[in-house]
């Protein structure tokens, strides 16, 4: 028994031993492994404890200029003093209000715009955030415990609280705010709008110097706010009503209010823009968004675990916007911008339907557009006065009916499709068809025998329609018989081939919403029309697309796309310089026309005669023929289909030209729609000065020693 007990004695110490070893091993491992984990890891974990990251933000870079093809500023960007807040990842609502409040002491934004922007949702949200215990109050018991039955997620449940509350504030309440109040709102809206850490304008439109001194000096105790210069677009030619010469063309961007469209925000957060980012939203300044936005500067933030920024620098330099230059001739632009407006308020006395008058002017060898103008009286809706406003844009995106224009497309078919040819006689009397109205050419009884060249001088009705007949597949006009020719065969020929000059089909020109006019695809129903449509009375046609027309007779039969930028180059600090070409547009052939060089040069002649020969319908109104002007009259009867009430039959009077026409560099379209009589000669006296103006001017800076790259380009493709 003894020697038992003695036994457990012996045993005892030793297992004690075999676990305070066992301890020390565990001990000895922990302190090692602290040791490591504290010497070699430690910087990394005290890394990963502090929570910094790096993250990008994009800052604002001016736009790229726009300028005309001599150099001259067209459209720039005013510098801006502004206020801008960057919200962290961790301030509150509450502690975002509190800045608000501050800032409201420290400058004004208080105009009428700013209080215009703030939303019903923005009243009701500063509402609930400004009187949390009466937005409580609006949530009874049973609404509670109505919304735990549909068992939500606790986000879910929240967010219905929320819209709950906001639907039971009364207008009484939303409206209660003071002027202060407001101010507040309209600066806490700009804070909140945008995503955390991306750089918010809060005002950059008439910061004075004081609030943006008083601002800097409070910086201390304005997490978030900072100064910071800012631009607006600024179109240096506009008038005090907004417009200016190409205003309509030149188009407009995006506020940073607006940010990016909401049709096409996915492609712009797929190129790297930030929602608040400004972009061309219209025309040139959408057609052009890639060449014109600038690169933005990236700045590297970085953050500690609850989101505060702890330092910031530059991590890529941004830059501005490359310039854009355009192929037309600001002074020569405004030039025909006064003649139109001229002409057209002269023409307009005692016309109640004419409201605009058009031109287009395209160099016909490279496609550059020289000109795009355009004026319309326009009643404004509020104040009901009637005011001229800038129409250029109605170039390519309205369509009328031409008239007599489209004819030498019409003669050119008629060679091209074996219907007749150059120098054929054909008898011009008024046709009478059985069970239709006679048609006939406008002086009424006929020319007689004539030939395509006469036709096209005197502007024969008659020679045309008996083109289209042969054409349909009627060789021989019989007096009171049928007209039987093949009417779908017949317009599908003639289309077919006006579009090869550019008539009913796009032009190609670099900007967007162009339009094609009316009729393509459309049979006629009755073949009568078809006659109609060959001296340009049935399909409708743009302005643009006349130019191109007139530019593809003039250049031996070369279809050239129209363009208005001349070329890209890098921005530069000074205004009046420019930076070095990155891109120079060059000249795009369409297609060429499917008829011989020798029928071209036939038709080039007879549109020669219409201004220069005494019998020609331009002769007595284009006057100025030392400047060799070869071209087409155009007067077509149509269906009003303007602003105002009605639809009466009126006249759209049109000419299309080119000068010189031994060597054109210069080409034409003039259309001045809804006269009420065909007698006037607008459409001529337009184009005459037209071309004056041009040649003027390009004298005039010979004669200066300062000939700009048009001529210059000009006086190369003379030689």
């Amino acid at each position: 028994m003894n020697k038992i007990k003695k036994k457990k004695k012996e045993n005892v110490p030793f297992r004690i031993n075999i676990l305070f070893f066992i301890v020390f091993l565990l001990f000895s491992t922990l302190i090692l492994r602290l040791g490591t984990l504290q010497i070699v890891f430690g910087e990394n974990f005290q890394r990963e404890i502090d929570q910094k990251e790096i993250v990008p933000i994009n800052t604002s870079v001016p736009r790229g200029k726009i300028y005309d093809t001599n150099g001259k500023l067209i459209i720039g960007n005013k510098p801006l003093k502004a206020i801008s807040y960057t919200r962290s990842n961790s301030v509150t609502t509450a502690e975002m209000l509190k800045i608000a409040k501050k800032l409201a002491t420290l400058i004004s934004k208080d105009s009428e715009d700013d209080f215009k922007a703030i939303t019903k949702r923005d009243r009701q949200d500063f509402w609930i955030l400004t009187h949390p215990k009466l937005a409580t109050a609006k949530i009874t018991k049973e609404d509670k415990d109505k919304l735990r039955k549909k068992e939500l997620e606790q986000k879910e449940y929240d967010q219905e609280i929320y819209d709950l509350t906001r639907e039971r504030i009364t207008d009484e309440e939303l409206h209660s705010f003071s002027k202060q109040e407001l101010e507040v709102l309209a600066i806490f809206r700009e804070m909140s709008s945008g995503s955390a850490l991306s750089p918010q304008i809060i005002k950059n439109k008439d910061v004075t110097d004081e609030e943006f001194a008083v601002v800097s000096e409070n910086l201390d105790s304005l997490p978030g706010v900072n100064t910071t210069t800012d631009w607006d677009r600024e179109f240096i030619l506009k008038d005090a009503d907004g417009n200016g010469p190409l205003s309509s063309v030149l188009g407009k961007i995006t506020s940073a209010k607006e940010g990016l469209p909401r049709d096409s925000l996915d492609y712009f957060l797929a190129k790297g823009y930030s929602r608040n980012d400004r972009v061309g939203k219209s025309y040139i300044e959408k057609q052009y968004e890639e060449v014109l936005q600038g690169q933005k500067e990236t700045v590297r933030n970085v953050t500690d675990k609850s989101g505060n920024v702890l330092e910031s620098e530059v991590f890529k330099e941004g830059s501005s916007g490359n310039d854009l230059v355009l192929s037309v001739d600001i002074d020569f632009q405004q030039k025909v911008d006064g003649i139109v407006q001229d002409k057209l308020s002269k023409a307009k006395s005692g016309q109640k339907y004419m409201d605009r008058a058009l031109v287009s002017v395209m160099n016909p060898k490279t496609g550059e557009m020289l000109a795009m103008s355009g004026k319309q009286y326009v009643t404004d809706n509020e104040t009901k006065k009637t005011e001229v406003r800038d129409f250029a844009l109605g170039n390519m995106t309205t369509s009328y009916s031409m008239g007599s224009v489209v004819k030498a497309a019409t003669v050119l078919t008629g060679y091209q499709t074996g219907a007749i040819v150059p120098w054929q006689q054909l008898y011009d009397q008024p046709l009478r068809f059985k069970g239709t109205q006679v048609k006939k050419s406008w002086n009424m009884t006929g020319f007689g025998s004539i030939n395509d060249l006469y036709a096209l001088k005197r502007s024969s009705n008659v020679y045309m329609f008996l083109t289209a007949m042969k054409i349909g597949g009627q060789q021989t006009y019989i007096p009171d018989g049928p007209l039987s020719i093949d009417k779908v065969a017949a317009i599908n020929t003639l289309r077919k081939n006006f579009a090869q000059f550019g008539l009913g089909v796009r032009t190609g020109i670099d900007l967007p919403g162009e339009q094609t006019g009316y009729g393509a695809g459309q049979i006629p129903p009755d073949a009568g029309k078809v006659l109609d449509y060959a001296i340009g009375q049935y399909d409708t046609y743009t302005p643009l697309q006349l130019v191109q027309y007139i530019s593809t007779i003039a250049n031996g039969g070369f279809r050239i796309q129209p363009h208005l930028a001349k070329e890209i180059r890098r921005p530069t600090s000074n205004s009046e310089e420019l930076g070095p070409i990155l891109q120079e547009v060059h000249p795009t052939i369409l297609n060429k026309i499917d008829m011989k060089e020798a029928w071209v040069k036939h038709v080039q002649e007879g549109l020669r005669l219409v201004v220069n020969d005494s019998q020609g319908t331009g002769y007595g109104s284009i006057k100025n023929k030392q400047y060799k002007i070869a071209g087409k009259t155009g007067t077509a009867q149509a269906l009003y289909d303007g602003p105002l009430g009605g639809h009466p039959m009126l006249w759209n009077v049109t000419f299309v030209g080119y000068a010189p026409y031994d060597n054109p560099e210069i080409a034409i379209s003039v259309v001045v729609p809804w006269s009420t009589t065909d007698k006037t000669h607008t459409n001529l006296e337009i184009a005459d000065e037209v071309f004056k103006a041009y040649f003027d001017l390009k004298a005039a800076r010979l004669t200066q020693g300062s000939d700009t790259s048009n001529v210059s380009q000009n006086e190369e493709n003379d030689n």
